[in-house]
């Protein structure tokens, strides 16, 4: 049977005091408290597992493990993360949205070339965060190659990696890192990745703000993913027929009124 390795999704970190770098519950909901993370860190560590990088993930490496993944480049992937994951002796790679490095909340130029002397791997999560499949030619080739050669100058060093914002991708946005020179493309599907798997449609798994540490640990193992996969399913059938934006205002709404009651 061919080996599979899980990729988790994590976004910003949250710590006592400190302010989200947005408030909206579409954005909270995927918010894990920096307690949660060690938490979850512990389980692979107690399990003997390893955490990864995308690039180590690809080797295969013999010792069970998860690959770790950040989006976005928040100040937390720097000063919450960085830490607990060298702590613990665990590799992660970090996709960073190029237009928002030195922004509130998000990692300055010297902040992400210290993240990257850390020896974590830095990739990218596109220039504005746009959803790539409403965009123009124009604007794809900006969001995906441009952005890729940002963060190379402001690091010094290749980025070889890209992660779809809000998972959404079509073929075109394959083409695209392609030609601009990455070595993979990450979704936001619920599936382990092989290495028979498409390396530009890679599988990753959203750690949310009320995953359950029973949960997270079935994960790891690929266990439940169908479940997961089947509303991200419906999910995507919603975007299709409504629309991204449409699709997100309706969200916001509903998870807003869920909030207030």
């Amino acid at each position: 049977m061919e080996s599979e390795i899980v990729y988790l999704m994590y976004h910003e970190l949250e710590i006592p005091g400190r302010p989200l770098c947005q408030s909206g519950a579409g954005y909270v909901r995927y918010i894990v408290s920096a307690t949660a993370f060690r938490a979850q860190l512990q389980w692979l560590k107690d399990a003997n597992w390893q955490g990864f990088g995308v690039s180590e993930a690809l080797t295969f490496p013999e010792k069970p493990g998860v690959t770790i993944t950040f989006d976005d480049g928040c100040e937390t992937d720097l000063l919450v993360a960085a830490p607990m994951l060298k702590e613990f002796g665990f590799g992660a790679t970090f996709y960073v949205t190029a237009g928002w490095v030195g922004t509130r909340g998000f990692m300055t130029p010297q902040q992400l070339r210290a993240l990257g002397g850390l020896g974590f791997e830095v990739g990218c999560h596109s220039m504005t965060h746009a959803y790539l499949p409403d965009l123009d030619e124009a604007k794809l080739y900006e969001e995906i190659a441009g952005a890729k050669i940002q963060l190379e100058q402001l690091l010094g060093r290749p980025v070889e990696h890209f992660s779809c914002p809000g998972g959404r991708y079509d073929q075109r946005v394959q083409d695209v890192a392609r030609e601009a020179g990455y070595r993979t493309v990450a979704t936001s599907q619920a599936q382990a990745n092989g290495e028979s798997s498409d390396r530009f449609a890679l599988g990753r798994v959203a750690v949310m703000r009320h995953t359950e540490l029973e949960t997270f640990s079935a994960w790891c193992r690929g266990h439940g993913l169908r479940q997961v996969r089947l509303g991200d399913s419906l999910r995507r059938a919603a975007k299709r027929i409504l629309g991204n934006s449409f699709y997100d205002r309706v969200r916001a709404s509903v998870l807003h009124d869920n909030a207030a009651h």
